[in-house]
């Protein structure tokens, strides 16, 4: 017997506003890398690059700011004009503290692992597919042929040409 759980909501409105709260009380200011090429995100345009904007959303920076499970909606001045704006939570890539970068960003929202679904009009099966948001592919598993053939070569599963893993391990960068 199997029990099947029901899907859960999107988890990233609840870690946004958690992490929001967490800033501000710390005194700090909360900013907000979003996908500006996303359906829905209605930003000042000028002040896109790179298809990204970053959203001053302190307190003192908005008004009329509102948080809830499908969309980030306030009113800011952008070269003294007041305009209004609205980003869906989906396009929201980061919550970040100007001053220190100490932030998240944000993972996709994932698909349930029973990817195919039984359509109720003609009984028929369908694949799911496999993508996080439109457009963008999702991960799967890739079985690791021949990973027994490589031991004992001096150059490692990944070939002679591969780059050398750097010392230290892995790092983050903040990109400003």
């Amino acid at each position: 017997m199997t029990d099947q759980f029901p899907p859960m909501t999107s988890h990233r409105p609840y870690l946004l506003r958690a992490l929001y709260e967490w800033i501000a009380d710390n005194g700090m200011t909360p900013h907000l890398l979003v996908d500006a090429t996303r359906t829905g995100v209605q930003v000042p345009q000028h002040a896109v690059k790179d298809g990204r904007i970053v959203l001053n959303v302190a307190e003192r920076a908005v008004a009329r700011l509102e948080m809830n499970n499908e969309t980030i909606r306030f009113s800011a001045r952008f070269g003294g004009v007041s305009q209004a704006v609205s980003v869906p939570v989906s396009a929201v890539l980061a919550i970040y503290a100007r001053e220190t970068g100490q932030g998240m960003a944000l993972p996709e929202d994932m698909l349930p692992d029973d990817a195919d679904e039984v359509t109720e009009e003609s009984g028929d099966q369908q694949a799911s597919p496999r993508s996080t948001t439109a457009g963008r592919p999702g991960l799967s598993a890739v079985p690791d042929h021949g990973a027994a053939d490589d031991e004992g070569d001096d150059d490692g599963p990944r070939g002679p040409d591969a780059p050398k893993p750097r010392p230290g391990g892995p790092f983050l960068r903040v990109v400003k």
